[in-house]
């Protein structure tokens, strides 16, 4: 990536967790943020941590809307001119400790509205932008997840979207060909944050039982993200996990 220029980014789910540290992370290295996220009191909290001068935009926005994420780039395109990475990172685990059958299907359509539409929305969005953009060309990076490798218990409804996430990212790596858009996936185990909290008390095992996790710092997450964004565009990381090295992973077990 060209740095002579200005670099600007959209980061959804910017308010809180693993989205605030990579804004902040891409923030305290220069590049131009939009925080995205549907509560703008956290977003305003985000921005106020960055660094003093940092080139940061609020932008309240449902991803699992078509019109606020048509509003977002609209946003962006306005203060910044360009999008030079999506990092795709809005998402909810839905309902807790529900067995499958017990599911509602509000719950299953607002987990996929959320995970997989919202994804989807904008990533179609940063990829109109970035194909018709000069200099054309950019970065799309999703945030999957080990689920989108092996599930937890009782998660039918974010498991199938961590999923279906990696066919978008495959998909969006293929079409971004001939037009320097670059497409990796980043999937993550157990990074401490507000939504992994529950990792600390014990969560549902494989076996039934339930246990302590480990859990690992999001900054490290955040350096990574970093790592792919930087990087220039004929190189790509297709997909990369990273997870608490303890943490149950291979089956879960």
């Amino acid at each position: 990536m060209d740095e002579k220029r200005a670099r600007t980014a959209v980061v959804t789910g910017a308010g809180s967790g693993v989205g605030r540290a990579v804004a902040l992370e891409l923030l305290g290295a220069g590049w131009s943020v939009a925080l995205a996220g549907r509560r703008e009191e956290a977003l305003h909290a985000t921005r106020e941590l960055a660094p003093p001068g940092a080139a940061a935009l609020a932008v309240r926005t449902d991803v699992a809307v078509p019109e606020q994420v048509g509003a977002l780039f609209s946003a962006v395109r306005d203060r910044f001119g360009r999008c030079d990475l999506l990092f795709n990172n809005a998402g909810t685990f839905g309902p807790g400790d529900v067995p499958f059958d017990e599911l509602p299907y509000e719950a299953w359509r607002h987990v996929v509205d959320t995970n997989l539409n919202g994804a989807f929305l904008c990533a179609q969005a940063a990829f109109r932008m970035m194909r018709a953009q000069d200099p054309r060309g950019g970065r799309i990076i999703n945030n999957g997840s080990v689920s989108a490798h092996v599930p937890r218990p009782r998660s039918a409804a974010y498991t199938a979207t961590k999923h279906a996430l990696t066919g978008l990212t495959k998909a969006l790596a293929l079409d971004g060909r001939g037009l320097d858009i670059a497409c990796g996936q980043i999937d993550i185990g157990n990074a401490a944050t507000e939504m992994t909290g529950r990792m600390t008390r014990g969560v549902r095992q494989a076996d039934g039982g339930t246990a302590v996790e480990p859990v690992m710092s999001v900054a490290e997450v955040a350096g990574l993200v970093r790592h792919m964004a930087e990087l220039p565009l004929n190189a790509n990381v297709p997909f990369m996990t990273v997870l608490a090295t303890e943490m149950p992973f291979g089956g879960r077990g």
